[in-house]
């Protein structure tokens, strides 16, 4: 596995953003739930609400919104996953 990994949340050819692939587990895992809780406290949130606007830019907006850090969340849990995977091999 390289030591540097692109986020897929990347929206260019050219990635800016980067996972290192070394940081202790604990600080991957720190920054995946992070990540998701944040995400998650927003729809929460949202379900909350008694209205929603139905704006269909809105809703992409938040749509965007919403899966750039779930990305992130995921992209880090897969690396997560792999070193688990390696050290128990």
């Amino acid at each position: 596995m390289n030591q540097y990994i692109a986020l897929t949340s990347n929206d260019s050819a050219t990635p800016a953003l980067f996972v290192d692939t070394t940081v202790p587990l604990g600080i991957l895992l720190d920054a995946a739930t992070y990540r998701l809780r944040a995400v998650t406290q927003v729809l929460e949130n949202l379900a909350l609400r008694s209205e929603i606007s139905s704006d269909a830019v809105v809703l992409s907006d938040l749509a965007l919104l919403c899966s750039i850090p779930l990305r992130d969340g995921c992209d880090l849990l897969d690396v997560m996953g792999r070193r688990i995977d390696v050290s128990c091999a």
